[in-house]
């Protein structure tokens, strides 16, 4: 079956509503002829408003960074997945590493955010991935595996099959390393062969795995050439627009 690459690019704490919205008539500007990849964004909360004005009607979608697993209350800072679908997003990010690790996302919080996005009509995009210490004790695969056990216990076949699954390495992520191409196809193709232990041949024949660790122009080609590696959920090279159209390019 042949899986459409699908690339994202999360913003971070990066590029206020005036700036997104310049770097949105940029990526508008460079990426009005793509037709072969499927295209998303990822902005700051406040931003998320400028960017779905700019991007609407482009094939750009647009995705919030995360969002709390409930749907509204007293709980103040909190965004709610239904806040997000009517701000116009349309995909989300789920159990980033930076989630995890600065903020205490357990794997039961990435389950209850999956949910949560679910209910809000939205696609997450649900990010797993192991540390270098991990790696270094040959714990990596099931690190990895056991964060997919936990965020998909409870998941309908219908659901899963709405899903995006990013590996990022964590020990490649703003440090300016890379998993060699051949590393990240490891691991791809480990999480491939775990939903293919777990679910139906669809699932693992359809669902796209992005690469999430430091992707960059000069070893885009490489990481998007493997055969399990279906996009990428691009970090500081998606806040220049030319880089990112690069990579862009690289999975068409």
């Amino acid at each position: 079956m042949s899986r459409r690459p699908f690339i994202a690019g999360n913003w971070k704490m990066n590029l206020g509503p005036r700036d997104a919205d310049t770097l949105a008539v940029a990526l508008k500007r460079l990426l009005a002829d793509n037709t072969a990849t499927d295209i998303a964004v990822a902005p700051p909360y406040v931003s998320i408003p400028a960017v779905v004005a700019r991007l609407r009607h482009t094939g750009i979608a647009v995705a919030a960074q995360d969002l709390d697993p409930l749907k509204s209350g007293a709980f103040t800072g909190a965004v709610a997945g239904e806040m997000l679908a009517q701000a116009g997003c349309s995909h989300v990010i789920v159990g980033h590493s930076e989630r995890r690790k600065l903020f205490g996302d357990t794997d039961d919080i990435v389950a209850a955010k999956l949910a949560a996005a679910y209910r809000a009509g939205l696609r997450p995009i649900l990010c797993v991935g192991e540390t270098l210490a991990e790696r270094d004790s040959g714990q990596a695969r099931s690190v990895v595996t056991n964060q997919l056990a936990a965020a998909l216990v409870d998941l309908s076949l219908h659901q899963v099959l709405k899903l995006t699954i990013a590996y990022e390495p964590i020990w490649a992520i703003g440090t300016g390393r890379t998993a060699s191409p051949a590393q990240a196809q490891e691991m791809h193709a480990a999480i491939r062969a775990w939903l293919a232990e777990h679910y139906p041949r669809e699932v693992p024949a359809s669902l796209r795995l992005q690469y999430g660790g430091s992707v960059k122009p000069g070893n885009a080609s490489a990481l998007l050439a493997q055969p399990d590696i279906d996009g990428a959920l691009v970090g500081g090279a998606a806040l220049n627009a030319e880089s990112f159209r690069d990579i862009v390019a690289a999975a068409s």
